[in-house]
C-alpha cells in the first residue's frame, strides 16, 4: 500500500528538494515584495482614513481607474515573461531583449492615453463610479495628480516583472524597499502638511504615490542599465520596430494573457460601480476588505510568479513532463496556503476594521464582508496559481482568456448586479456573487491541467 501511495506522489509531483529550493528563490523575494507593496496600500488606507468616509471612498473609486492600467500592465508584463521564460529556458537571450523592447513600447503608449484622460476629464471618469459629489470632486483632485503616475509606473512595473523570466526576483524587492519608505514618509508630509508643507489631504496621497512611483522608475532602470549582468539589455532597443515573427508569437501566447488581465480590471472597475451604487459605507467598507484580501493573498500570487517562471523555463527546454508535474506541485501549494489565507482574514479580519475612523455602521459592514471574503481568498488561491501561473507558463494563454471571459463577463458581473442592486441581498452574499468566478475556475481549470492539453511552446528565433 505504501509502494503503491508513493508511485502516485512520484507520477504526479516533484519530491527533489532542488525544485522546492528554486521555487523558494523566487517565491520569498516575492513574498517580501508583496507584502511590502501591500502595506504601503494598507498605510495609503489608513492615513486617507483618518480624514473621513468621503477621502477614503474618493481615493478608492479613483483608485480602481488606476486599477483598469495596472492590470493591463501586468497583462504586458504577464505576455512577456511567457514569452521571455521559455526563450530563456531555450537560451535565446536576444529574443528575450526583444520582447523587453516590445513590452515597454506597448506601456509608452497606453500609458500615455491614460495620463491624458485623467488631466481632461477627471470628474466624467469618477461619476461611473459614484454619484456622490463630495466624492467626485476630491477623487477628480487624485486623479490629476495620478496623471503623472502612469507612465514611470508602468515601465518600472514591466521592467521588474519580466526580469523575473532570467530567475532574478530580487529587482522588484528592492525597488518595492525603496518605494515604501519613500511613499510612507511622502504621505505624511502631503496628507498631513508637516515640514511646512500644506496639509492636501486625498490629493496627499496621490502626490506620495508619484514621489514613490517616481524612485521606482529611477532605481529599476538603473539597475537594468547598470547593475544586471545576465541579459545585457540596453535602452536603445525600445527605438526598434520589433520583427514580424516576434510579434505573431507575441499575438499567439502573449495576447490573450493581456486580454485576460484588462478583463480583470475592467472587472473589478464594474465591481466599484456596483459596489458604489450600494452606497458610500459600502464602498468605504469594501476599500477596507480589499486591502486585507490582498494582505492575506500574498503567498498565493508569489506561487503563481515562481511557477510561471519554472514551467516556462521547462516548457521552453523541451521537459513537458517535469513542467506537467510541477504544475501539479504548485497546485497543491497553492490548496494549503488558500486555507491559511483564508484562516489569517478570519483572525485579522475584524481586528484590522478597527483601524479605520469609520461609522460604526460602516464598521459593520466590514466586518460582515470580512467573512464572506475568507471563503473567497480560499478560491482565489488555487485560480490564481492555475491561471496567472501554471497554465499561463505552459503558454495556455488562449483558453484561459477564454475562461476569464465566460466565468467574469458571463457569470460573475450579472449576477453580482442582480444579488446587490436588484434583489438587495445581504453584503455577504453580494460579495460572494462577485467573485464566484473564482470558485468555478479553480474546479475547470484542475481539469485542465490534468488533461496535459495546456503546454504550448513558442517557436525559438533570433531577434
Amino acid at each position: 500500500m505504501k509502494n503503491s501511495g508513493r508511485r502516485l506522489v512520484d507520477r504526479y509531483l516533484i519530491t527533489e528538494p532542488a525544485f522546492y529550493k528554486s521555487a523558494l528563490t523566487i517565491i520569498i523575494p516575492v513574498v517580501i515584495q508583496s507584502l511590502i507593496n501591500q502595506g504601503v496600500n494598507m498605510m495609503d488606507t489608513v492615513m486617507v482614513g483618518r480624514l473621513g468616509e468621503v477621502a477614503i471612498s474618493a481615493s478608492s473609486l479613483a483608485n480602481q481607474f488606476y486599477t483598469i492600467f495596472n492590470f493591463l500592465c501586468m497583462g504586458i508584463s504577464a505576455a512577456g515573461l511567457v514569452l521571455a521564460s521559455q526563450y530563456w529556458g531555450a537560451g535565446d537571450k536576444a529574443t528575450v531583449r526583444r520582447v523587453f523592447d516590445l513590452c515597454m513600447q506597448i506601456v509608452l503608449v497606453i500609458g500615455t492615453l491614460f495620463a491624458i484622460s485623467c488631466v481632461l476629464i477627471p470628474g466624467k471618469i469618477m461619476r461611473l463610479y459614484i454619484n456622490d459629489a463630495e466624492v467626485i470632486e476630491e477623487g477628480a483632485k487624485y486623479l490629476r495628480v495620478t496623471a503623472l503616475v502612469f507612465l514611470p509606473h508602468g515601465l518600472s512595473l514591466v521592467m521588474s516583472q519580466i526580469i523575473r523570466s532570467t530567475g532574478n526576483a530580487r529587482l522588484g524587492l528592492w525597488v518595492s524597499c525603496i518605494s515604501f519608505v519613500v511613499n510612507l514618509f511622502a504621505n505624511y508630509v502631503f496628507i498631513f502638511g508637516k515640514l511646512g508643507m500644506p496639509a492636501m489631504g486625498v490629493m496627499g496621497a496621490a502626490v506620495g504615490t508619484l514621489c514613490a512611483r517616481v524612485v521606482e522608475f529611477a532605481v529599476c532602470f538603473y539597475y537594468m542599465l547598470r547593475i544586471e549582468d545576465k541579459l545585457h539589455y540596453r535602452l536603445r532597443g525600445i527605438l526598434k520596430l520589433p520583427k514580424l515573427k516576434l510579434l505573431d508569437e507575441f499575438r499567439r501566447l502573449g495576447m490573450p494573457a493581456i486580454i485576460s488581465d484588462t478583463i480583470l480590471g475592467l472587472c473589478a472597475t464594474v465591481v466599484s460601480m456596483i459596489l458604489g451604487r450600494m452606497g458610500r459605507e459600502i464602498v468605504s467598507a469594501y476599500s477596507i476588505v480589499n486591502v486585507m484580501d490582498r494582505m492575506c493573498s500574498i503567498a498565493t500570487m508569489s506561487v503563481a510568479s515562481a511557477s510561471g517562471v519554472m514551467i516556462g523555463h521547462s516548457v521552453g527546454s523541451g521537459a513537458f513532463e517535469k513542467a506537467q508535474k510541477q504544475g501539479c506541485s504548485f497546485t497543491l501549494m497553492s490548496v494549503a496556503i488558500g486555507l491559511a489565507a483564508a484562516v489569517l482574514v478570519l483572525l485579522l479580519g475584524t481586528p484590522a476594521v478597527g483601524l479605520f475612523r469609520i461609522e460604526p455602521s460602516t464598521r459593520e459592514i466590514a466586518v460582515i464582508m470580512m467573512r464572506s471574503s475568507a471563503i473567497v481568498v480560499f478560491f482565489q488561491s488555487i485560480q490564481s496559481a492555475l491561471s496567472k501561473g501554471i497554465l499561463r507558463g505552459g503558454g495556455d494563454t488562449k483558453f484561459l482568456m477564454v475562461a476569464d471571459i465566460a466565468f467574469q463577463i458571463l457569470v460573475s458581473i450579472p449576477l453580482g448586479y442582480l444579488v446587490g442592486i436588484v434583489w438587495k441581498w445581504p453584503v455577504f452574499w453580494v460579495l460572494i456573487a462577485l467573485r464566484i468566478d473564482y470558485i468555478i475556475k479553480s474546479v475547470w481549470l484542475i481539469g485542465r491541467l490534468r488533461s496535459g492539453k495546456w503546454i504550448h511552446k513558442a517557436k525559438s528565433m533570433a531577434a
